[in-house]
């Protein structure tokens, strides 16, 4: 049976401090307490550093990377440092994710339910006002958000790293996130690759209030124009994920790629050239990109 002194928290940061800050004492304060928090520092330049080398919290360990991996390979490389570490299971999350206090105790209750036949257990994700955050709800297929969290748990394929708990025989069988990844995508495409071969889990009890700064799903069409460049990534590896699905999967990429490329045309604020070539060039970006998906040993 695992307990919270058997567990690792993975908390990937960059130029959030305020936020790590809380995030940071939302852990203290789980009532599963022994916890061990990783923080992995992705080369952050608002004094990040400094205040994490003067931080005194039990079971606190730091990683100062010296450039940014993003977060995708600031997840891989938190879960290859926590498996030197030695814990049997990890609890994923950005800086911006502030667990209530029973999240982990709901968490190490379904795994002890379950008796660890389960790939990863996804927490309820809340914005700030208590509504849900849509950006993390799960999938229950690859295409459908599952229909709420009426249930002690509730099947799902595809999570979130905001609040993502899985035990290390898991990380050892299904490997690390893909780094090259950077950001976005990054999650879908690690919860999938497990949940095609494991069942995995929601379980509404264990909540976290992911306190992001630019809410809302993620859309060229939306956000906001010092956001668009980095929408590279996401046209890319989003057709690393659904090729994987096969047929279905391609259409599912070419109808979302057209519908943001509408909705750009729709777009009053301009630049529409622009956001369309990042579409596309991103669709063919990942038509050819091979990444390598690395493995712990």
């Amino acid at each position: 049976m695992i307990d919270a002194r058997d567990v690792t928290a993975v908390v990937v940061t960059y130029n959030r401090l305020p936020l790590l800050r809380r995030c940071l004492a939302a852990l203290q304060a789980q009532t599963a307490q022994g916890l061990r928090v990783l923080v992995v520092d992705n080369a952050s330049a608002d004094g990040t550093a400094e205040y994490l080398k003067t931080l005194a919290m039990p079971g606190l360990v730091c990683r100062i990377l010296t450039e940014n991996l993003g977060g995708a390979g600031g997840f891989a490389y938190g879960m290859q440092a926590a498996a030197e570490l030695g814990c049997k299971a990890v609890w994923l999350m950005d800086d911006d994710t502030l667990p209530e206090p029973q999240a982990l105790e709901a968490l190490l209750a379904a795994d002890a339910a379950m008796d660890g036949a389960y790939g990863w257990l996804s927490s309820r994700a809340l914005a700030p006002d208590g509504s849900d955050q849509p950006m993390n709800l799960q999938r229950k297929t690859m295409y459908r958000d599952i229909d709420g969290f009426d249930g002690k748990e509730i099947p799902a394929v595809m999570a979130s790293f905001v609040s993502l708990f899985l035990r290390m025989d898991t990380v050892r069988q299904f490997g690390l996130p893909i780094a090259e990844f950077f950001i976005w995508s990054d999650d879908w495409e690690y919860t999938r690759r497990i949940s095609r071969c494991k069942p995995c889990r929601v379980i509404p009890a264990s909540r976290v209030v992911h306190a992001m700064q630019n809410p809302g799903i993620v859309n060229i069409a939306r956000d906001v124009p010092e956001r668009w460049a980095r929408y590279r990534y996401f046209y890319r590896n989003d057709v690393v994920l659904y090729r994987r699905e096969g047929a279905a999967g391609w259409l599912w990429l070419l109808a979302k790629d057209a519908w943001h490329t509408v909705q750009v045309l729709r777009d009053g604020r301009g630049r529409r050239a622009e956001r369309i070539g990042i579409i596309w060039k991103g669709f063919a970006a990942g038509v050819k990109f091979r990444p390598q998906t690395p493995y712990l040993p």
